[in-house]
């Protein structure tokens, strides 16, 4: 049997596109909406791989040493001026 027009069935529409077609952030290649913002399954996992090993990790400032500064915590408490 031949699917004829007349058999009732329709063609797929195509997919509705909610996001604006970008470049792939790695590649530069176009976007696929199976992998968005990715162009393929290899890019995304490259970059899962980043992610997970920390190489997108916005570094932290360390908190000042007290011995820089030149009083403890303690002092900060004691003296009645933090406000409580």
């Amino acid at each position: 049997m031949s699917n004829a027009e007349g058999d009732g069935r329709k063609k797929p529409e195509p997919p509705v596109r909610l996001r604006t077609r970008r470049p792939c952030p790695l590649c530069q290649q176009p976007s696929r909406q199976k992998y968005h913002p990715f162009c393929s399954a290899r890019c995304a996992d490259i970059d899962l791989h980043r992610w997970l090993g920390g190489q997108y990790a916005i570094p932290a400032s360390d908190p000042p040493d007290f011995d820089e500064t030149g009083e403890s915590l303690s002092d900060r408490r004691d003296d009645g001026k933090d406000g409580t």
